[in-house]
């Protein structure tokens, strides 16, 4: 399930012009540290659309809350890089905001009026049937967004609905009656699957060495950073009541319950307390960093050596991030938070990345070259078999015969079938994504006599998507996207 999503993930991004929306109920998932040009204030910027990092962090977590649902809970931050889901993430907003930059110069807007009636119709914010003001403020606070955040993004998605409703697809007779026709040409074939677990692979290191020569430069050893560092443990301090109280007043909106409400004093005291040692730990990290910069440290304080990279990182990521980010000129980085201890850090020297010897690079050559020598072997396999092989014999099959092959998963089947029905051969092989590859040979043909009753949404979806894309593409022409966050 997971490697057919993998593949198909441009067709799971929740696009604009299908998407609700899904900020209440999905928390917000982080994703580490990155470094950023001079618009410190945006991600990217799409013709006069800014895209803020808030916005980024809340798509990802839209994505992350959709993904984990398909997968009934077993997502996780790993699968979200195997599915690149901060550039999925970025993509949405760019799309997004290519939108607006067209309903802009249309002069299109979302009134009050309209944006009131659509939030007082969301079920989320009813008590006893109607809408609910004082519900609405408890749902959003609970979901981590103010009305203001929230009507911002509501009256950013009206306005795109808006501006595509403008440009409507429409399906006429002729097309209905091409896809009608499409639709009930039916094949029987017969076929055979061939399948890489058949092929076995010569792994002796001569073989694979030689492999390795050909893309050597492509298996780097990791940058490495050596630095000197010195921790300041966290806080701990009596504070009396009259310091509790006055911090509670102050901050009395970081106290909340289940509810969303706010904790009275005596109820929120203890996370005072902690808020108050946080603080007072980042007060004396920041101190130790002008002492430690300024070579001033106290004689009690030692110094420790360590060598970070990717591979050995002890820390945590962010604190590699602002490490790397580091120089000879700089060399000095503001207390990082690691598992409640401050570090913080002076770089003393960076090694750079060296080609991998190959007994460093083996385990990751290994599957590679496995990889690539299975498809050769399969690949000559179908092409020496093609006229003589033996396989299954189907009924008539169309297009929509998505449970015809047993041998076959749905999603191997729709592939299959959909590069079957475009084929001008009568005997020929299909590869498939996962490697696959599928022997035919066309022994019958016929137009079939039904009906197909959705033709026209059919029709409609694809010229939707067609529409869609060819849009997106002139927008993308006429409107600059600068990315200013780096490694997306």
């Amino acid at each position: 399930m997971i490697t057919w999503m993998q593949r198909h993930k441009k067709w799971l991004i929740i696009t604009i012009w299908i998407s609700t929306i899904a900020f209440i109920g999905a928390g917000f998932v982080g994703w580490g540290q990155y470094k950023y040009g001079d618009k410190a204030s945006a991600v990217a910027k799409v013709g006069d659309v800014e895209i803020s990092m808030s916005e980024l962090q809340k798509a990802y977590s839209r994505l992350y809350q959709q993904y984990n649902q398909m997968l009934q809970g077993n997502f996780d931050e790993e699968k979200a890089k195997q599915f690149g889901l901060q550039k999925q993430a970025l993509q949405q907003l760019v799309q997004q905001a290519l939108l607006t930059n067209l309903a802009e110069s249309y002069d299109l807007m979302v009134s009050d009026i309209e944006l009131f009636n659509v939030i007082k119709n969301q079920k989320a914010f009813y008590k006893n049937g109607v809408f609910d003001k004082e519900t609405y403020r408890q749902v959003l606070s609970q979901n981590r967004m103010t009305p203001k955040e929230y009507e911002s993004s509501l009256r950013k998605e009206l306005l795109l609905q808006k501006t595509l409703a403008l440009l409507p697809v429409k399906v006429s007779k002729s097309e209905e009656n091409i896809v009608n026709t499409l639709l009930n040409i039916a094949d029987k074939i017969n076929y055979k699957v061939l399948s890489q677990e058949s092929i076995s692979v010569d792994t002796s290191d001569e073989k694979l060495k030689a492999f390795w020569e050909t893309m050597k430069d492509n298996f780097m050893t990791d940058v490495k950073y050596e630095i000197l560092y010195v921790k300041q443990a966290s806080v701990t301090k009596s504070y009396d009541d009259a310091t509790i109280s006055q911090y509670y007043q102050e901050n009395k909106t970081h106290f909340r319950g289940d509810d969303g409400k706010i904790l009275s004093l005596d109820q929120a005291k203890e996370a005072v307390i902690k808020e108050l040692n946080a603080k007072a730990s980042k007060d004396a990290a920041l101190r130790t960093y002008i002492a430690f910069k300024k070579g001033k440290l106290d004689s009690n304080v030692t110094t420790e050596k360590l060598t970070l990279s990717a591979s050995n990182n002890p820390l945590n990521s962010a604190a590699l991030t602002k490490v790397a980010a580091l120089s000879l000129t700089k060399p000095y980085a503001k207390p990082i938070l690691v598992n409640d201890t401050y570090y913080i850090i002076e770089l003393v020297k960076t090694i750079p990345s060296a080609p991998k010897s190959y007994e460093m690079a083996k385990s990751e050559v290994l599957p590679l070259y496995v990889e690539q020598k299975k498809k050769e072997k399969l690949l000559a396999l179908a092409k020496s078999s093609l006229n003589s092989f033996v396989g299954k014999t189907t009924d008539f099959i169309t297009v929509s015969s998505l449970t015809a092959f047993n041998d076959l998963s749905k999603a191997q089947t729709a592939e299959f079938l959909q590069k079957l029905f475009v084929s001008n051969k009568k005997r020929d092989f299909i590869t498939l994504k996962d490697g696959k590859i599928v022997l035919y040979n066309i022994l019958e043909q016929k137009l079939l006599d039904n009906k197909n009753s959705n033709q026209s949404d059919v029709i409609a979806r694809l010229k939707s998507t067609m529409f869609s894309e060819g849009l997106l593409k002139t927008l993308q022409n006429k409107y600059k996207t600068e990315i200013f966050i780096k490694g997306l």
